[in-house]
């Protein structure tokens, strides 16, 4: 790319970066509206009246090198809050003269005494130099520019030279990947806009360029639609939807404008919006599945805006996001983002942007013009089945709930720490299922901080102590296992996970397969050499405060009041759980069921920001204990997300309509007859039911009962390079099939061959008329 010789719309740029950090034109005095904005002066006014500009800091306890960095970050974003309460109208501050010089002076003071072009880049490059606070003091610097003049503006602009040098965009490689690489652009492109330069903006929209195609490896998108960053972490709903942010930023800036980003790759980063994105947000939450370490961020603190990382919060800067790159997308792409956002926001149960002070004034006016916006129509929870390989994640929906399956494997961690941060994560890649049906804030009301990290939901783990950051930070902990994936139809699915345990001898083979109301779970060839119980739970569910909600376990309820308690049924055939969802146990099962008000702090797990304030939650703890140090152990249930009992009863009594073909160390299957499937892992070659590989393989079978039926085959090793499949139906013809497939085969038995070659872990289809 060449550089831009037309007069650079400096000017222009800086109007539209205002706009994105002020919303829409909206009216300040309508009642929704109003206390919002003059809460906002309140806190500027604190902000103001609290600053005690010194050697080490700019507010007492604050200090500049202490808190990693964060303490600087935090100063820079009081300083924003209070130039948005300057910029907003309605705010009792609006155009202040006090305030705008409070604010100039803060910026003065923490160049003066930091932030400058001389000063020594610390260890916290992120906080400190390249991300969190220069962007924080630029968008200051926009809001306030007219107070700034040319000289100041000049020394902040010099500041970021130093901190985030043209070289650091000289490689792809290290720090300066995927999410990181769009914040250092995004850093690269506000400082060009505010300082007139057009080098800046041309190295920023050029950095982009090695962001956009997919990767096969390491940090960035996947074909498939998985995002990592960091390597080896699940990262969409954090560091993701970072990126996805800062592209609607960078867009906006440079479209229409000599750096308008052109070519492929622009339409590959708006196709992530429905490709990556869309899946993982439910009723208005982005699941914990994709947030890595931020889950243990608490959002009810002061400086919340800081980590917005967490459920509700995230989606709601994810919609913001959505909702402004939408504006540099095509008309039919902006009209239905407008649309999903609109029906994630009406159905969120739990956290609307009005009921939430922390949601900024700029989103929450959005927000409120969408949904008084009468052209735009609601789009309804998809339903069906999407499956990321690449990142050992699986999403299932049904009418009425969703599902979210999290694992790990040799190239994805079983979980992120760092910074201090997410420091009892462990078990959360080894099969956690997190379900909705109805209630979109079960993992979002401190959940984390009062959840038994040692029994999260539908993991298999050993049950020995494991000190916080076990394993190590930044994901560097993978187990040694390859066998992680499965086949979908995009409705119905089979995913599996060959199971290690973190820092334990634990090993379990562990499927899922998911059908509109249901998952099978099964797990089989558990063992472990640790001495100590091995456990898989079957759920770990919170329960409102209020609730008076009732665990019935073969008809026979116990109330969820009062005194916790702790039983085992030692034959049980079904449980459920009120207001939640069913349980089916095909071959009876010891069920250990715990009803127990738990307590935590945020800070148990998140040292870096977590309040110490001591929290309590109840919960109801659904598990199978198989002994400690248990060989060969198995079990097998079927959630029933969002069923009462009675239909939890019926689905118990009806022995038709699930038939566990195998669950065993080298084949997991079943067959649902009334749904036409039958769905086979294999941990090894061999056979299941119908089903035989000569390798490891995961197969869906679909009959639609009018003499038709589909095959789909992955490879979830990404490792064989060839299967040859067996189904042992008599087939007449094949009608068509993937372009890796070859057919070997009809009659009494379809066998055909597939050649996986791309090591992606892809479904593989052929569609055949039965003989």
């Amino acid at each position: 790319m060449s550089s831009p010789t037309a007069v650079p719309p400096f000017a222009a740029q800086r109007a539209r970066w205002r706009d994105l950090l002020l919303g829409p034109a909206f009216d300040a005095t309508a009642p929704h509206v109003a206390p919002r904005l003059a809460a906002l002066g309140s806190v500027a006014s604190g902000y103001l009246a609290t600053t005690d500009p010194a050697e080490g800091h700019l507010w007492p306890g604050l200090p500049y090198h202490e808190g990693h960095g964060i303490h600087l970050g935090i100063s820079f974003v009081r300083l924003r809050t209070m130039a948005l309460a300057h910029a907003h109208p309605g705010t009792g501050r609006t155009g202040d003269e006090k305030l705008a010089a409070g604010i100039v002076r803060g910026l003065d003071h923490l160049h003066d005494h930091l932030y400058n072009s001389a000063f020594e880049k610390p260890a916290s490059w992120w906080w400190w130099s390249q991300v969190g606070a220069p962007q924080a003091m630029l968008d200051t610097c926009v809001l306030l520019y007219d107070h700034l003049g040319d000289e100041r503006i000049a020394r902040l602009c010099a500041a970021v030279d130093r901190a985030l040098p043209a070289t650091r965009l000289d490689r792809y490689e290290d720090r300066s990947t995927g999410a990181n690489r769009v914040d250092f652009c995004r850093t690269l492109a506000q400082r060009g806009a505010l300082g007139d330069g057009a080098a800046a903006l041309t190295l920023a929209r050029d950095g982009l360029d090695p962001v956009f195609p997919h990767v096969t490896r390491g940090d960035g998108f996947y074909a498939d639609g998985s995002f990592v960053q960091h390597r080896t972490v699940a990262y969409t709903g954090a560091y993701g939807a970072v990126l996805l942010e800062g592209l609607a930023t960078l867009f906006t800036l440079f479209d229409g404008t000599p750096w308008e980003v052109t070519g492929p790759g622009r339409q590959l980063a708006l196709d992530t919006v429905e490709h990556a994105f869309v899946p993982f947000v439910h009723d208005g939450v982005l699941d914990a599945s994709v947030c890595g370490r931020g889950v243990s961020r608490d959002l009810t603190g002061p400086d919340v805006h800081l980590m917005p990382v967490r459920d509700h919060g995230p989606a709601q800067s994810l919609m913001a996001a959505v909702l402004a790159l939408g504006e540099c997308a095509s008309p039919a792409e902006r009209a239905r983002w407008r649309s999903l956002v609109k029906g994630w926001l009406r159905r969120d149960t739990f956290l609307r942007p009005a009921d939430t002070p922390r949601t900024a004034v700029a989103d929450f006016t959005r927000f409120d013009a969408l949904l008084g916006d009468p052209s735009v129509d609601p789009l309804p929870e998809p339903a069906g089945h999407r499956l990321f390989p690449m990142m050992a994640r699986a999403v299932h929906r049904g009418p009425g709930w969703a599902a979210f399956l999290s694992m790990s494997s040799s190239t994805i961690a079983f979980y992120e720490c760092g910074n201090q941060e997410n420091t009892r994560g462990w078990h959360t890649g080894s099969g956690m299922l997190t379900w909705y049906a109805g209630d979109s804030g079960q993992y979002a009301d401190a959940y984390w901080p009062t959840v038994d990290p040692y029994r999260l939901p539908g993991t298999t783990v050993s049950t020995r102590t494991l000190a916080d950051n076990e394993g190590g930070e930044w994901g560097v902990r993978r187990p040694d296992a390859v066998w992680v994936g499965g086949a979908t139809d995009g409705r119905f699915a089979a995913v599996g996970q060959d199971t290690r345990g973190l820092s334990s001898s634990l090993r379990a083979k562990k499927s899922w397969f998911f059908t509109d109301d249901a998952v099978i779970c099964l797990g089989a060839g558990i063992e472990a050499g640790d001495g100590v119980p091995v456990e898989t739970v079957v759920d770990n569910r919170r329960i409102g405060a209020e609730q008076a909600a009732r665990l019935t376990v073969d008809g026979a309820p116990r109330p969820l009041t009062g005194t916790p308690w702790h039983e085992t049924f030692p034959a049980a055939r079904w449980a459920a759980l009120d207001g939640h969802g069913g349980y089916v146990f095909p071959h009876g099962a010891t069920l250990r069921a715990l009803h127990e008000e738990r307590t935590g702090r945020w800070n148990d797990i998140n040292r870096l920001v977590g309040s110490d304030e001591e929290i309590r939650r109840r919960y109801v703890t659904l598990w199978l204990d198989h002994g400690a140090d248990p060989r060969a152990a198995a079990y097998a249930y079927v959630l029933l997300p969002g069923a009462d009992a009675r239909a939890t009863e019926e689905r118990a009594r009806d022995s038709e309509w699930l038939r566990i073909l195998a669950n065993e160390p080298g084949a997991q299957g079943v067959r649902v007859p009334s749904l036409g499937i039958t769905a086979v892992n294999l941990w090894a070659a061999g056979a299941a039911g119908p089903v035989t590989c000569d390798a490891p393989a995961s197969v869906l079978v679909r009959e639609d009962g009018a003499g038709s039926a589909t095959v789909l085959v992955s490879d979830p090793t990404r490792t064989a390079g060839r299967l040859v499949v067996g189904w042992h139906r008599p087939v007449a013809r094949v009608r068509s099939h993937g372009t890796r497939v070859r057919v070997l085969a009809t009659g009494e038995c379809l066998t055909f061959a597939v050649d996986t070659g791309a090591e992606d872990g892809a479904t593989h289809r052929i569609d055949v008329t039965l003989g």
